[in-house]
């Protein structure tokens, strides 16, 4: 099993690194019980009677870089609502987490927190999209050049699971789809750099300029490294081959109440049935790693330099 659980019992007994640990072992992290608190039951109930009529995008999610909520078609009151709500859920998970295992906190950066309003199953969107079919996570949060996406879930659904599948890790996935999907060429290496050169140090410099007018401007960056990342995000949910392959593949059910983080570019993952999550997403620096060497960054730079 790919869950590692953390009850209440076992947290409260956990060393400093235990959680980080399990993460960097590219295990799911399980709480039975959502460690945090959670927003009173008038706001819990005005996302979920309120929100799924009024959504203009896949998600609605506060930006803090912006200090906005997107997503949302509403009045200005239900604007501000959500985006308090969003807000103070993220510095929960923010609080937490430093207190967990603040190792892994220290200089990163704390990007969208977004609640689920919709049931994923059966959304009919683009693949890309789509959380219904298994992916890793990669470029839609501006060059991490090698960083890690980290991911907090709690489900709060007054009844209902949130259904996820897995089919393994990046290390394993890499082995079985690289060539197919275009990350590795023939002899096992990967087909590109991972690190910047001139051009791509000289946009992310145009992009670093643009976001000191508008903040949001930075997921506009990218890099070699994530771009190759994405190719094997969008060959996951592109192929049918893959699709119909069941090799390491889990079923995890996530009842009411509970929550789990994961780094979601280590782990691949879909949301099969669910309505009524929160969705935190942070990135965490390379640096701050206890065993950086799991990381796909340096399995790809392992794979490079062995070549």
């Amino acid at each position: 099993m790919i869950l590692e659980v953390f009850d209440q019992a076992r947290l409260s007994d956990a060393p400093a690194e235990a959680l980080g640990d399990a993460l960097e072992s590219h295990r799911i992290v399980y709480f039975p019980q959502c460690p945090l608190p959670l927003p009173d039951a008038a706001s819990l109930a005005f996302l979920r009677d309120e929100l799924p009529s009024r959504l203009k995008l896949k998600n609605v999610s506060y930006h803090p870089e912006a200090d906005h909520v997107r997503g949302l078609d509403a009045d200005e009151a239900d604007q501000v609502r959500a985006r308090d709500i969003l807000k103070a859920h993220s510095a929960e998970v923010s609080a937490f987490l430093d207190l967990r295992m603040g190792h892994l906190t220290r200089g990163w950066r704390v990007g969208t927190c977004s609640f689920r309003p919709i049931q994923e199953k059966g959304r009919n969107l683009k693949p890309h999209a789509s959380n219904e079919l298994v992916h890793i996570d990669a470029g839609a949060y501006g060059a991490t050049n090698g960083d890690r996406i980290f991911r907090f879930f709690v489900n709060v659904h007054p009844q209902a699971d949130r259904i996820w599948a897995t089919k393994g890790d990046f290390g394993s996935l890499l082995e079985r789809i690289g060539r197919e999907a275009g990350v590795l060429d023939a002899q096992g290496r990967p087909r590109a750099s991972i690190d910047k050169g001139v051009l791509d140090r000289a946009f992310s410099g145009v992009v670093a300029g643009l976001s000191r007018l508008n903040p949001m401007a930075r997921v506009l960056d990218s890099s070699p490294y994530d771009r190759l990342m994405r190719r094997l995000h969008n060959y996951m949910k592109d192929s049918p081959e893959f699709h119909a392959d069941m090799r390491g593949f889990e079923e995890l059910r996530f009842p009411p109440g509970s929550a789990w983080m994961v780094f979601t570019d280590g782990v691949s993952h879909a949301s099969l049935e669910g309505q009524y999550a929160f969705v935190t997403t942070c990135i965490v620096p390379r640096a701050n790693l206890r065993h950086p060497e799991r990381s796909p960054y340096a399995v790809l730079a392992a794979l490079r330099g062995a070549a």
